[in-house]
């Protein structure tokens, strides 16, 4: 058995995070122990991480602490963690997902359709906002930064008439009775690995992955892997408008992909695939056909590689 540190973000639901993967260590004996943090993401709070250097934000502070053994692993929510990870990194674990959905939440409003013309919908994920201009073009969207708590303060204060959360963040802070819809997939799809924990370890921390290896959901591992290879070869992060969902079943991964327009000058482009995989080589080699497939019919929609590159060469 064995003494272990984790750092975290200081956030409530960051902490609540840790505090999950504490408490199943513990549980096989292990001594485990907390570093809270704060990160540039959490300080920087008036513009959109797609201005300000992206996911990376994150989790770099997080990333000095393990290097520094200050800290043996990192818990992340998966869709902040950068599609790429420093040399020296690895993720050790994915856990089992929550509800990967994006959830609508109003103080008057049922669901979307609700919404009057022009009302003000709060979010800064460029995911998001492509796709509500899709469903709601005529919707007002404004920038909303912050923890949980912090945007769910903002709506109350009356800033905005609804916004979009991601609904794994508020079961597991007991706030699921503050949502009023759930976007399923068909209609909204999540972002690369929301709803799922990550935890990230100096690639020679053999000993912690070991510790960690109880913890593994297989299933989650490899639908996440495929995503994330889809925004990985796509370029993009939180600087690109771009969803990402995949589900396993008997072997067989179904992958679906959106690319909008923040603007919503070109049309909403989907991508459907499914394959065969058994292993996380597998469902990134087919998260790779998702984003080659995306890729081509952009442009045969009418958008061009400026507009990829555009995005993609943004920080994230």
């Amino acid at each position: 058995m064995q003494h272990f540190t984790i750092a975290t973000r200081e956030s409530r639901l960051a902490m609540w995070q840790a505090e999950h993967v504490q408490t199943l260590l513990s549980a096989k004996g292990h001594q485990v122990s907390l570093l809270g943090m704060t990160t540039q993401g959490d300080q920087i709070l008036d513009r959109a991480l797609s201005q300000v250097g992206g996911k990376g934000l994150f989790v770099k502070e997080l990333e000095v602490a393990l290097e520094e053994k200050r800290a043996d692993l990192a818990v992340h929510s998966l869709k902040d963690v950068p599609m790429e990870l420093p040399e020296g990194f690895s993720l050790a674990c994915v856990m089992e997902r929550e509800d990967p959905r994006d959830a609508f939440v109003s103080n008057k409003y049922a669901n979307l359709d609700a919404l009057p013309q022009g009302a003000v919908m709060g979010t800064s994920s460029l995911r998001r906002v492509a796709l509500l201009r899709a469903l709601r073009p005529d919707l007002r969207i404004e920038p909303l930064r912050g923890n949980l708590d912090t945007r769910l303060r903002k709506l109350d204060e009356g800033q905005y008439d609804a916004i979009v959360l991601a609904a794994a963040g508020l079961k597991r802070l007991g706030l699921a009775t503050r949502i009023r819809a759930v976007f399923e997939p068909s209609v909204m799809l999540p972002a690369a690995g929301q709803g799922a924990l990550g935890i990230e370890v100096c690639s020679d921390r053999t000993d912690v992955v070991a510790a960690l290896a109880p913890f593994v959901h297989q299933t989650s591992w490899l639908a996440v892997a495929a995503e994330r290879a889809v925004s990985r070869a796509m370029g993009g992060s939180c600087s690109m408008p771009l969803a990402a969902y995949a589900t396993l079943s008997d072997n067989l991964l179904t992958i679906d992909a959106a690319w909008g327009d923040t603007e919503g000058l070109l049309p909403l482009v989907r991508v459907h695939l499914a394959g065969p995989v058994t292993d996380l080589a597998s469902a990134a080699d087919l998260g790779q056909r998702v984003a080659d497939t995306l890729r081509t019919q952009v442009l045969a929609q009418g958008g061009t590689l400026a507009h990829l590159a555009a995005a993609a060469s943004q920080p994230g």
